[in-house]
């Protein structure tokens, strides 16, 4: 179906282009449009909002201009800083949003919903989220949000009886559209019913009410209402007739009802506003037939005049003040099928308003007003001429209805703020759950990343890539039953655990990649070791080059290996705590032993020991990523499960970690799915909290390290790189303290750099202008000492992290200290 899409697309652009080049002739500014909607922007366009992390507001033309001003203002207010762009379709659209859009830092054109065009947009911008506004809703520009990860939120959402009727033709097209759609902020009640209908989740639609109430851009006091008067050569008149946003067909009608008006009432003018200027002069022969003279709004600002009976608006974007003017309102396109125009423009001055029957695309503002008697309905010419001259005879009624439209008005403002407290709602969530998007970059690309971005990626897959799906999980029942069988064992005392003469502690995960099991070792065995117990740490070595049954990282007192001997996270435990001993060796039973006998241990702690099944625990602790939640579901090698989901029975403790990063749903999925699994599992929150930088020379020099503040980088530009198991987690870190991340370069997890790899990132750092280079103390220990001790032309700084429990330390603690052994003597 897209493909169909993308043919007739691009089959109607062709056939219109003698269309486009009538319309350039005729119209003034048309050509600009369609360059930029072409792709072709000025060049310093996109400067405040590529690449900023900006909010992307669509409009198409000045309806949807009008409703998006006032909820720019509260976005302004709600994200003070954070850019702000603004897209529209037509050229009344463009010249309204620059003369009453003042917040925003980019009006651009629309581009055209081709195969290649909204994606190179996409993919230059880089927004934060995109909101259309009502039902600015484009199949290729959505699918290329869902290709960049971009959330989309509709605001002030109105779907009309057509829209309904139209959409549905678009079948898989709309299921795609509407379930691009995050959020679904709709102006009323049945607007709401028609976009559920359509196929949206009832879960992500609220209603927010119209934005129109809220607008403030048609705000006019005395003093601007009486120069418009004399510029209109109108503050002479006894009374004003004024007709807006009327189509042909409909003048006649006006002026039928205006020849009626005129015998009672000989001084009152009529002031006609065209939906479309460019039948101003078929108008204006039109009131000439009915015998009455004219004369134009451009004409009198120059040359005033008093003679005539009518004017012609032919300006743009100034109606929504003009109403003021008026003492009756016909608002058109109602009286004709085409579906009326929003009455709340005059009816933010208070106006009393008449309208046709054909109010289809307004239809909840038209109800509302009619229920209250603040709006009069008629079927034909001769029900519009008795309303006019019923009003105009009868001021008592237009004050009563001027008084209850200004009342309407007053009970639903709001929306612009609830649409701002909304996007920040979801924003919030939506970032936890998939941290700000940076651009990144994957240095290494290798089969361990190939498997990662497949068995992740949410986007359609091709046909080889789901076979090769099917075969990983084939072979992921495989290694499950492998599991299962070998736990088995164990449980059936064939395999038998062995038990050492101290107490065993277990911190690990059943997923593959980092959840801050180094950093909550180090935590714990501080803990540990200030109770007064000896404790020494049991690390695997994990692409440790040192190959033997025992490798001594630390005695506690001094390091033995190098990070390339030791592998790097149990070289970083040895340096992190210089009075703990830290060993090495695949098989835990050998090391726990040697540690026993050679350090007299109370407590060791196996550092990812949660499938270390051989040796016997006393206390399981077992860590959660709270915004990687079980990886993708999957058992490896199809996913990133190590164990099944059955198998978080054997934790003591659930420690969800960076909660601080995740939505609140993630932390109740894993509550959720904790529970089902393990009633006993006491369960603790933690984050990971930056407490400030270590430059990299300082960090290896014997002077102790000095910690700069974790301020230091905020609003200045920085690379950062890392070979860690969750990237993402590291970017949203940097990004929270107010770094301005330009690229961000992964490795592979582990990966051991070389020179030229780092020389590379710091020419690419000063390409960028960066002012520092960014890494883990994970990435600190692989770095080659040889440009340690040389001069760098960009700083690279260490971010120092600490794990912290939220709320619940004594909890955690306590249950240590009940579970400890008794200290000897």
């Amino acid at each position: 179906m897209q493909i169909l899409y993308n043919i007739v697309a691009i089959l109607l652009v062709i056939l219109l282009i003698p269309y486009f080049i009538v319309r350039t002739i005729r119209e003034k500014g048309f050509l600009k449009r369609m360059i930029q909607s072409f792709g072709f922007l000025p060049e310093h366009a996109l400067d405040k909002v590529a690449g900023k992390n900006c909010i992307w507001i669509h409009a198409s033309s000045v309806g949807e201009i009008v409703a998006t001003s006032p909820i720019i203002k509260e976005f302004r207010r709600e994200f003070p800083d954070t850019p702000i762009l603004v897209s529209v379709v037509t050229n009344t659209g463009y010249t309204m949003a620059n003369r009453i859009i003042k917040d925003a830092d980019s009006i651009i054109y629309f581009p055209l919903d081709l195969p290649w065009l909204p994606e190179r947009f996409i993919k230059k911008i880089r927004p934060r989220v995109f909101l259309p506004v009502e039902t600015e809703l484009w199949p290729n520009f959505l699918k290329a949000t869902r290709k960049y990860n971009i959330p989309v939120m509709m605001v002030n959402g109105r779907i009309s009886d057509k829209s309904v009727k139209r959409y549905k033709y678009m079948f898989s097209i709309l299921s795609d559209m509407i379930g691009t759609v995050r959020k679904f902020a709709m102006q009323s009640e049945i607007d709401a019913s028609y976009i559920i209908r359509l196929g949206a989740d009832e879960n992500l639609v609220t209603v927010t009410g119209n934005t129109k109430f809220d607008q403030t851009y048609t705000n006019v006091d005395e003093k601007e209402r009486n120069n418009m008067l004399k510029e209109l050569c109108l503050d002479k008149a006894k009374g004003i007739f004024l007709a807006g946003s009327t189509h042909k067909g409909e003048e006649e009608a006006v002026l039928e009802a205006y020849s009626e008006l005129k015998k009672q009432h000989p001084n009152v003018k009529l002031l006609i506003a065209p939906r479309s200027i460019l039948r101003k002069d078929e108008i204006a022969s039109i009131c000439h037939k009915h015998g009455f003279k004219t004369n134009f709004r451009t004409v009198l600002k120059e040359k005033p005049s008093y003679e005539q009976d009518v004017v012609i608006l032919d300006t743009i974007g100034e109606l929504g003040k003009v109403y003021s003017v008026g003492d009756v309102i016909y608002v058109g396109g109602s009286l004709i099928k085409h579906g009326g125009h929003n009455i709340l423009e005059p009816a933010a001055h208070g106006k009393a308003i008449i309208v046709g029957p054909n109010m289809f695309n307004f239809k909840d503002t038209h109800v509302l007003f009619s229920k209250r008697d603040a709006c009069i309905t008629v079927k034909n010419s001769k029900e519009l001429t008795e309303a006019v001259l019923e009003l105009f005879n009868c001021p008592e009624k237009r004050h009563q209805m001027e008084r209850e439209t200004l009342q309407i008005i007053e009970d639903n403002r709001g929306a612009s703020r609830r649409s701002a407290v909304i996007l920040h709602e979801l924003l919030d969530e939506y970032e936890k759950v998939n941290p700000v998007q940076v651009r990144s970059t994957e240095k290494i690309e290798n089969l361990q990343t190939y498997l990662y971005k497949l068995v992740h990626d949410k986007n359609k897959k091709s046909i080889p890539a789901k076979l090769f799906l099917g075969v990983l999980y084939s072979f992921s029942l495989i290694y499950r039953s492998l599991v299962n069988f070998q736990l088995n064992l164990y449980k059936w005392g064939i395999a038998k655990q062995v038990k050492l003469n101290c107490f065993v502690i277990s911190i690990g995960n059943i997923t593959v990649g980092g959840t801050g099991k180094t950093p909550t070792a180090k935590l714990l065995a501080r803990y540990i070791r200030d109770l007064g117990y000896k404790v020494a740490i049991l690390n695997r070595g994990y692409r440790a080059k040192w190959k033997g049954e025992v490798g001594i990282v630390s005695d506690g007192n001094q390091i033995f290996m190098s990070a390339d001997q030791a592998g790097d996270e149990a070289y970083l435990l040895a340096r992190s705590l210089p009075d703990i001993p830290v060993l090495i060796g695949t098989d835990r039973t050998i090391t726990g032993k040697y540690a026993v006998d050679n350090f007299n241990v109370d407590v060791v702690i196996l550092d990812d020991g949660y499938q270390h099944w051989q040796l016997k625990r006393d206390l399981n602790i077992l860590l959660v990523d709270a915004i990687n939640i079980f990886g993708n579901g999957h058992m490896l090698p199809r996913g990133t499960l190590r164990e099944p989901l059955n198998h978080l029975n054997r934790a003591d403790v659930c420690l969800l970690t960076k909660v601080d990063q995740a939505s609140k749903s993630a932390c109740k999925e894993i509550r959720d799915t904790l529970a089902k699994y393990n009633d006993h599992a006491l369960v603790v929150e933690s984050t990971h909290k930056p407490l400030g930088f270590v430059e990299i020379g300082n960090l290896f020099s014997r002077k102790p390290n000095e910690i700069l503040s974790v301020d230091m980088m905020k609003g200045h530009k920085v690379i950062a790189m890392s070979a860690i198991g969750n990237p993402a987690s590291f970017e949203q870190t940097l990004n929270d303290i107010g770094a301005v991340i330009t690229e961000s370069l992964r490795f592979p997890d582990h990966h051991d750099y070389t020179e030229e790899e780092i020389r590379d990132v710091m020419h690419q750092a000063e390409e960028q202008g960066a002012e520092a280079i960014i890494i883990t103390d994970k990435d600190a220990v692989k770095i080659p000492e040889t440009l340690l001790c040389k001069k760098r032309p960009i700083p690279i700084y260490i971010i120092s992290i600490e794990v912290t429990f939220i709320d619940e330390t004594q909890v955690l603690f306590e249950y240590l200290k009940e579970k400890l052994p008794r200290l000897k003597g």
